[in-house]
């Protein structure tokens, strides 16, 4: 029960310090003038600061060390919360993640080339597979079990960087990227409480937490009274690398719970995150079919067909987020009635696949009008 208090103490101050910080961020962002301008690529119409992801990770560091210190002051067993390998792997994240939140502000602030991004992004996700944390198994998804180092490590760092530049690449209209991140962030904590492992599940909740008050400004601020912020690469790199931190914990360390249906943890893991994967592959894969550069921005996203379609950025939200929870309830339904995981990973893929056709359809009639 303790370990439980002392999850939602970190949750509750995430949300507090988050509370207490972005107000400030706006006031040095409008004294300094440090704007997102608006463009015609992107949704918003007025300068709005792009630096509200700056008070993630401290906020996130800090709660981690200080929940840490309580669970000792506690008297808790401190190796069911941070054992010698989940320390390792903690502060290689947490390496990673300096490194990520450095370029990003960078970038938010004077502009960084998406090449020196990636370069630092693939350093980043080299540190786990350091840490001993790789991708080892797939569980019998599409035949195959355990697999060597030699292929799971380059696979775990091409996941990292993909998962990192998909939040980064979703993050168009207010709440979108964040709204993702609080639906696979609340998930992921409930699995690492179920399975007992607190770290993971501290985690995710104060991450969780620290997007509440962000949430607010993002989605609810208001642009003409200087209410209005945007998280910026800062918030999504550091969002997209600590959810492929929590991914590449589930795949390695998932019970036999899990593991007893063929394929179901890395099912589960993709559902959760579907939405802005698939996504990301589906914008790539277009841009590079028109010859266009696959890093550089346009307007062909999920919630770009949405606001074509005429949905105010609201009702787009609120659409894709609705998406995302069925896809997951598909899969978690799916694999708890014992449909084979293998089935519910292909099934998941072609529906999105005929969802983005009719919507596609949808669009060009719209624009045929």
């Amino acid at each position: 029960m303790e370990n439980c208090w002392i999850l939602a103490l970190g949750f509750l101050m995430a949300i507090f310090m988050g509370q207490k910080i972005i107000p400030s961020i706006l006031v040095i962002s409008f004294r300094k003038r440090l704007f997102d301008i608006p463009d015609e690529r992107k949704v918003h119409h007025h300068p709005v600061p792009r630096l509200g992801g700056v008070s993630f990770f401290p906020v996130i560091i800090f709660v981690l060390c200080l929940s840490i210190v309580l669970w000792m002051v506690c008297d808790m067993p401190i190796n069911l919360l941070l054992s010698y390998t989940v320390a390792k792997e903690l502060l290689c994240m947490i390496a990673g993640l300096t490194l990520l939140y450095i370029i990003g502000i960078a970038d938010d602030l004077i502009g960084v080339r998406y090449r020196q991004k990636f370069l630092v992004q693939i350093f980043a996700a080299v540190l786990f597979p350091l840490a001993g944390l790789y991708i080892n198994n797939l569980y019998g998804l599409m035949g195959i079990y355990y697999i060597t180092p030699y292929i799971g490590i380059p696979l775990t760092m091409l996941l990292v960087v993909f998962l990192t530049n998909a939040i980064n690449l979703i993050d168009g209209i207010d709440g979108l990227a964040s709204g993702l991140c609080m639906v696979a962030l609340g998930i992921f904590g409930v699995i690492f409480i179920l399975e007992e492992m607190w770290m993971f599940s501290l985690i995710a909740f104060t991450c969780l937490g620290v997007l509440i008050p962000f949430l607010r400004f993002n989605v609810f601020g208001n642009a003409d009274r200087k209410r209005k912020i945007f998280m910026g690469d800062t918030g999504s790199l550091t969002l997209g690398y600590i959810l492929s931190f929590l991914v590449l914990e589930f795949c390695h360390y998932t019970s036999e719970d899990y593991a007893a249906a063929d394929g179901s943890p890395i099912v589960i893991a993709f559902s959760i995150l579907l939405v802005p994967s698939l996504d990301v592959c589906r914008v790539v894969l277009g841009r590079l079919r028109r010859g266009a550069n696959p890093f550089l921005p346009d307007k062909t996203h999920i919630h770009h067909k949405f606001l074509d379609l005429g949905f105010t950025p609201i009702r787009s939200l609120v659409c894709i987020l609705g998406l995302s929870i069925t896809f997951i309830v598909i899969t978690v339904l799916g694999i708890h009635v014992g449909i084979n995981a293998n089935i519910v990973f292909f099934a998941d893929i072609i529906l999105w696949i005929v969802f983005h056709l009719w919507l596609t359809k949808l669009v060009i009639r719209k624009r045929g009008e």
